[in-house]
């Protein structure tokens, strides 16, 4: 599997089956995390961490002990570069048969920040279990994905533009890019809140962060970012699943904006 299939395939795990992960299948995933760029060309500090050897604890995670996190200086544009690396890992894992989930709050926070040796400049973002999916998920698990509506998303037309807020973008006026904007419909966020929005205008795609109440620390860090990091990695997947190369590029088109919206990125098409 590949491309949008790939994408709609993969669902958040929170059950596994209780087997250890196969020495192979942990080296794969880390050379592929230690190999994921971003164009933001952000490094990335990844480490296998193990729940008993760590003492990590998540009251949502069972039947695993195997946990993969990352760490990332607190710079601008931190939030996307990590989304947009660990996407890439996540859809790896899925890939090979592992499971995986994003989470970012339902863990001992202070114990992965010790076992990830966290600096006062860094952040850790997310982590993710992984495993081999259990035959039947928790009913704990069915009911979180339940209540966020984890297999829903909200239309073509309300993600996607032409030229302006005001012109919604129907799948079929999207011609060769409705593939790749679907993909960036069916990315995982935080709560399934889906922040990202995109115009279509003069051959590019411009990404936009529709910003929810809640998500932006104190301190600035954005977690709604990393979302977007996630869509942006979509995005540009499924531009090269069809052998085309975007050019990525941080150049506000001035385009107005509907209330807390905010330019982040785009792509040269």
């Amino acid at each position: 599997m590949k491309g949008l299939e790939l994408i709609r395939h993969r669902r958040s795990v929170r059950t596994f089956d209780g087997q250890d992960l196969r020495p192979e299948h942990l080296q794969q995933v880390l050379d592929c995390a230690e190999s994921a760029e971003n164009p933001y060309r952000i490094a990335i500090e990844w480490r296998m961490l193990s729940a008993k050897a760590d003492g990590l604890t998540s009251p949502v995670i069972s039947g695993t002990d195997t946990w993969i996190a990352g760490k990332v200086k607190q710079v601008p544009h931190a939030e996307e570069a990590f989304g947009y690396s660990f996407e890439k890992v996540v859809l790896y894992a899925e890939s090979i048969g592992l499971g995986t989930t994003w989470i970012a709050g339902t863990m001992n926070r202070p114990v992965f920040e010790k076992a990830m040796d966290l600096q006062a400049d860094e952040k850790l973002p997310c982590v993710s279990p992984l495993g081999y999916p259990a035959k039947k998920m928790a009913l704990r698990e069915v009911l979180m994905r339940k209540g966020v509506g984890a297999d829903k998303r909200m239309k073509f037309e309300e993600l996607f533009f032409s030229n302006s807020f005001d012109k919604p973008l129907s799948e079929s006026e999207a011609g060769e890019l409705a593939e790749p904007l679907e993909m960036v419909r069916w990315a995982p966020s935080a709560v399934n809140k889906q922040p990202w929005r995109v115009v279509l205008a003069d051959g590019k795609a411009h990404f936009y962060e529709k910003r929810s109440r809640g998500y932006l620390a104190p301190d600035g860090w954005d977690l709604q970012k990393v979302d977007m990091g996630i869509a942006l990695y979509h995005f540009e997947y499924g531009l090269c699943c069809q052998g085309k190369k975007p050019e990525f590029r941080i150049e506000d088109p001035g385009i107005p904006t509907p209330p807390d919206t905010f330019y982040l990125a785009s792509y040269t098409l």
